[in-house]
């Protein structure tokens, strides 16, 4: 049985390391998503959907990295990297996504081909 207060862990543990790897970032993802689908939406998810970032654009862009700003943990990890550092790993988690929440999945791919 999985509780919510055991994800509420997970996902603080998750949210406080400083310097988090790939795994972590999956890790968290796992655990926010699981969230969601047993629980409901957290009120801060709701909140950040409608927060606007006002970081500025970068003075440099380089060609295959990707922009991407807003105040997820995820979005600074994935900020200014590669593409083809990021893509394996989001095809791997939505691979992941596929198997354990199907509904979740399609409900993704149906925004992504809109």
């Amino acid at each position: 049985m999985i509780y919510e207060h055991d994800l509420d862990e997970s996902i603080a543990r998750y949210q406080g390391e400083v310097n988090p790897s790939i795994e972590t970032c999956r890790k968290l993802a796992a655990c926010l998503i699981v969230k969601r689908e047993l629980f409901g939406e957290p009120e801060q998810l709701e909140r950040a959907e409608n927060a606007h970032s006002y970081a500025a654009a970068p003075v440099e862009t380089v060609e295959h990295t990707i922009d991407y700003y807003s105040d997820t943990e995820f979005s600074r990890v994935i900020d200014g990297r590669n593409q083809d550092d990021i893509w394996p790993v989001m095809d791997e988690l939505m691979s992941a996504v596929r198997t354990l929440m199907p509904r979740l999945y399609d409900s993704v791919m149906r925004k992504l081909q809109a």
